[in-house]
This record gives C-alpha cells, structure tokens and sequence, in this order.
C-alpha cells in the first residue's frame, strides 16, 4: 500500500459530478489541531502505521486470516461461485422480512475483493458475533450486573437460516463476551426458527422471556422461556415452557402475519401484564394487537387493537414504551399514564424494511394508544434511524435510569463478498433515548455515554473557513475508527441574502453533495481516500422556501463511497429540527465499514454500510467541504478522537 503524499494534488476523471477538488495540498490549506506533531513528523509516523499494518496483515493472512500460505487472494467469479441462487428469496418465503440482498447485486462482473479489503470490513468497536449472519437484537436487559444481548443468528453460515439465539453479555454495553447459543429451534413449534422476542423483568427478580417461533407448518406463535438457574448471572441455560405455544394467531390474521412480541409492562388495575404483538390484516393494515396475562402462560386478546395505521403493511419487532416530558431519565417499561408522559409506539415496516416512530397518549383503561399529531402517525412520520436500520428495540436500564435502543444494520454489499469474509450484519452502537423537550415533537437519540470510554488521543481544529466550492484536507493520521464531533456556522449575510425557493429539496433525489444549491451541501467527507475517488459525504443542506422560511436537511451519500460495483449505494436523510440561535451540529461515528451519524444533538440520525478499496487502513482520510454557491462557512469546532477497539471475544466458562 502507497504511503498518501499529503501534499500532492488531486486530478482525478470521474463518471459522475464531482465535488469541486482543492488545488493543492500544502501547509496554508490543511489545519492543523492544537496537539498535533510537525508534517514531517506526522509522514514518519503515517510510514511507519503503514508498514506495521501491513506486515500485520501478512501475519494475519499466515496464521489463517487469508488463503494457502497467507497469499494475497482475490475473489474469481469465474471459479465456482459460492451462491448459486441470487434471485431466491429467503426471509419472506420463510414468513418474515427479506433477508436476501436480492438481485440488484448481481452485477457483472463481480468486484475482485481481496483479503485485504475483506479484513478491514470488520469492526473495532460495534457489536458483531465471531463469525456468520445475524439479525434483530433479541431480549436485551440488565440482570445481577451485566447486560445481556441475544441476538438472531445462524450458526452455520453467512447467510440467513437456521435462526437461533446468539447470547452476549457486557458489563458497559461497549466490551462483549459471547456466550453460548441461548436457545435453538430444537421443537414442534420452532422448528422453522426461533425468532424475535423480548424480555421482562418482573419485580420478584424473575424473567419471562416471549418469543416467536416458526413451528413444523411455518405457523406463527408466541412461545415463553425462562432461565434454567435465575441465580446465573450469565443466564447461560434456558428452558422452555412446557406450556409452549402460548399465544396462536386469532383466526382473521394470516399464519405467517403474527410476530415479534414486546417487553411486558404491569397494570396493577387488572394485576395482569400486558404486551403487544405486530400483525397486519386482510386490508394491508399494519397493527399492534393487544395481550393481557396474569402469569405469562395464559393470555386474553383486549378487543381492538393498541394501534392500526391502514395501508403500512405488517408491522414487525412492534417496540411500545413511556418517556418523561420533563426530565433526563429514562422510564420503566412498566411506568403508567400520567401528566408528564409520552407513550411512543415504534413498528419495523416488513416491506420498507424502515423503523418508524410516533409519539402519543396511551389509554391504560380502554388498552389504546393515540398519536398526538395524526399526520405523523407510525408508517407515515418519524424514523429512529434515516439509513441502513432496522428491527429495532428498546429496553430499560434501571443501573443508570435510561432507556436503550438497540437496531440492526445489515450488509449492503453482495452474499458473495458476506460468504468470502465468514459473517454478515451488526447492531448499531446502543443509544440513549429521549423525548426532545425542546421541539417537543421527536425523540433524541444519543451512543450511550460508555462509548466515549475508547475515545484514545485526541485532535481539535477551529475556525476553518470553507469558502464556495471548497473541499480542505484534515490533518488527521488515522480516519478508519474515529470518533468526530463538528460544529458549523454558516456567513449571515449570505443567509439574509439567499431568495432562491428551493422548495423540492429531498436528500434521496437532489444529487447527494454533488448537487449544488446556494446553501448547501456542506460537511465532512469521511473514508476517502487521498484522491477522493471514494468518499462518504456526511452534510447539510439548508433550504428557502416559497414562504422565505428556511429548513435545514441532514443527509448521508454513500454514492462514491466505494469503487466496487456489487454493493448498494444511496442517499440517506430527512430534515431535522433546528431551533433559533442554534449552530449546526453533527456527531460521527466512523468504525471501518459503518458510519453512523446524529445531528442537532440526535434529533435525526443516519447509518451507513460501505465498503471502500481504496480508503482502508492508512489510506483512509477526512476533509472537510462545502459545495454551496452562494453561501461560505465555518467550521467553528472540530474535534477528532481516535478510538480503541472494543476486543469482543469468549467468556471463560470453567466445568459444571
């Protein structure tokens, strides 16, 4: 691999519209932070990275990470291919979502992925099992001092099948170890798989943990689990009931429509606990139905539904929980009714394949809930997450009095490549949520403080200004696994200047951060590599309407992300709330192939999977830009953590 010379130009062709390039890179363009090293210095080191990298990666490849005798391999299409079956969906033939990448991925002729590039996929600091596919988190929870993830996962591929329970246990929610498969889809009525579930916590310390499984007819039922030893913190044993299933679907909703039950939560009115149940109906209605159990063995179906939205389609992994109107805490799932607070009900849309949010008012006695603002009602409004996320699920953590979310981020890259590496899929760095006092109308999602535990030396910049058509290099010596948090500030007179009524702006159609409005786009570009043949561009857009009101977009475009051709690219994002007097910020968490960003402290977030050839390792790089016509900025705080690795490996379990 080149050592980048930081002070060469960029000229480089391209298909597509280019960003406007730098000139050159010398020492009166690229800032330099308050605790950096001499430029001479900073080549030294960057050499000496390099070379250590990759005699580490000639070492890794020896002792098997790579082929026969640690030889640098590339993936031949031409041999026998690995998949044999591109158009053959799985998930939604088996009676959930998809799970295949589908055949938008067969491109010819395939990418030729070497080891190199495959290796450094893998992430430092998200959570991902050892080896093969996973999907929707499952049961988190806080129990005798640790936290606990289960997770779906097939122990046998990189592809979806054979769902188990993968187990994962943490003290912080940031370092993991795996623990053995919890449960595996070994009866009758889970034989097709044991899907999604959740768990409760009840006060006496016991837990009941409800999950779907898919039985010998790949019918949909609800099944209970419990610990085989509650005095095991580790929760490695699980029994279940022998009153399995304990819950079928009722006779209008369809046997394969029926799934995902939530965390419980206690009426003491009825002494009963009640859940909710994602289905649709005969009329594409997305629902959540409504249980109600005294021992979690038993259960009544209440008459109605807690909640339908008509034309969404099924709801999946259905998340339904309190927040405070008036305080930082988190509230327990099992927090009633009362005047300071929300209820937000959360469904995954089966044929989106999006999360989506309302907030409302939940009706202990009549078992229903209302969003407060119809036209953003679940399917039609908010979304946790504006990028690659999905099957989302909260818990309560009652150690620091928050609520966590939880989401999957799948591949987006092609069954074949997910083969070659051995493992497919990650969860999202868990988050704190919120209900936003400020706007009152959204949520704030935030990584859970711990993460900033790996956050290791630590660069600032201020006061960057970024003129029209400007991109500036940073003088960061690693950008593969970082941690960034930025601050913009856009010319005022350019802002009370500004008439053009930019009224059809929409992150997904306009262009990405090529297309060129006069305020916007501007950000950073992150991955990219020293030529910016690829690059990952995280910015924002604002735009004048007709009314001369102004609204800010946050958006995420993945288009030149990679210069391999089997993956998917897009452009993410909505707009996001912006109060007055406010500066535009945005958090960003780089971790090797996932890139999850939050705007305006949270109130709108983004993940993204990519995959660059070219931006890996050494030769992975931030800049900063801004690609509007009409309007210069500064970036007024920049600051730049390089973070360690989280080391997820086995817990040591010693013999019965």
């Amino acid at each position: 691999m080149d050592v980048p010379d930081l002070e060469s130009p960029i000229f480089i062709p391209y298909s597509y519209h280019p960003l406007p390039q730098v000139e050159d890179y010398d020492d009166s363009i690229i800032p330099t932070s308050s605790n950096k090293p001499s430029r001479r210095a900073l080549r030294l080191v960057l050499f000496g990275i390099t070379t250590v990298t990759l005699l580490g990666l000639v070492s890794l490849f020896y002792h098997g990470g790579g082929g026969p005798q640690g030889e640098l391999e590339f993936f031949d299409p031409a041999k026998e291919t690995p998949v044999d079956r591109w158009t053959v969906s799985r998930g939604t033939a088996e009676g959930v979502s998809e799970k295949s990448n589908g055949p938008i991925l067969g491109a010819t002729p395939v990418y030729p992925w070497t080891n190199v590039m495959l290796v450094w996929q893998r992430t430092a600091f998200h959570f991902q099992p050892q080896e093969n596919w996973m999907n929707d988190p499952n049961g988190p929870m806080y129990y005798k001092g640790w936290y606990h993830l289960f997770y779906q996962y097939n122990p046998e591929s990189a592809l979806w099948g054979n769902i188990t329970w993968g187990h994962a246990v943490s003290r912080d929610l940031v370092h993991w170890f795996y623990l053995p498969l919890a449960m595996v889809p070994d009866q009758w009525y889970d034989a097709n798989g044991v899907w999604t579930g959740s768990a409760t916590l009840m006060p006496d310390g016991r837990i009941a943990m409800v999950y779907t499984g898919s039985t010998t007819q790949s019918v949909q039922v609800q099944n209970l689990a419990f610990p085989a030893d509650p005095d095991d913190p580790l929760l490695i044993r699980w029994n279940k009931s022998e009153s399995n299933p304990v819950i079928f679907p009722p006779p209008w909703v369809g046997p394969t429509d029926f799934r995902d039950p939530t965390t419980a939560w206690y009426v003491p009115t009825e002494s009963a606990w009640r859940l909710a149940i994602g289905a649709k109906d005969s009329e594409h209605n997305g629902i959540a139905l409504l249980y109600q159990t005294k021992d979690f063995i038993t259960y009544e179906l209440l008459p109605g539904f807690l909640h339908a939205v008509n034309g969404t389609g099924m709801w999946e992994c259905v998340d339904f929980y309190p927040v405070s109107t008036g305080s930082a805490l988190g509230l327990d799932t099992s927090t009633g009714p009362g005047p300071r607070v929300k209820y937000v009900l959360k469904a995954s849309l089966d044929e989106k394949k999006q999360d989506y949010y309302a907030i409302g008012t939940y009706d202990g006695e009549e078992g229903t809930w209302t969003p407060d603002e119809p036209e953003m009602d679940v399917g039609i409004g908010l979304r946790y997450d504006y990028g690659k996320f999905y099957a989302s699920k909260t818990f309560y953590d009652p150690v620091k009095e928050r609520r966590v979310l939880w989401g999957w981020t799948a591949e987006t890259d092609s069954e074949w490549a997910d083969l070659l590496k051995g493992w497919a899929s990650l969860q999202t760095i868990p988050r704190t949520v919120l209900y936003d006092d400020e706007t009152k109308s959204n949520l704030i999602q935030w990584p859970v403080d711990e993460v900033e535990s790996l956050r290791s030396s630590k660069q600032e910049f201020s006061n960057i200004k970024l003129s029209t058509g400007s991109v500036v290099p940073l003088d960061v010596t690693q950008a593969t696994q970082v941690d960034i948090e930025a601050e913009f500030e856009i010319d005022l007179s350019a802002l009370e200047q500004s008439v053009e009524a930019d009224v059809g702006y929409n992150c997904s159609t306009s262009g990405g951060a090529a297309g060129r409005g006069a305020l916007g786009p501007f950000g950073l570009l992150v991955l990219a590599d020293q030529d910016l043949k690829e690059q990952t561009a995280v910015y924002f857009y604002l735009r004048r309407g007709t009314d001369g009101g102004l609204s800010t977009f946050f958006c995420q475009d993945e288009m030149r992300s990679s210069l391999a051709n089997d993956i998917v690219k897009r452009v993410y994002g909505s707009s996001v709330p912006v109060l007055d007097g406010e500066s535009l910020t945005v958090r960003i968490l780089v971790d090797h192939s996932v890139i999850e960003s939050f705007a305006q402290g949270g109130r709108a977030c983004v993940t993204s999977r990519v995959y660059p050839t070219r931006a890996v390792y050494g030769g992975a790089r931030a800049f900063l830009f801004n690609n509007a016509t009409d309007a210069s900025m500064t970036a007024k705080s920049l600051k730049i953590w390089q973070m360690d690795s989280a080391f997820l490996h086995p817990y040591s379990i010693g013999p019965d």
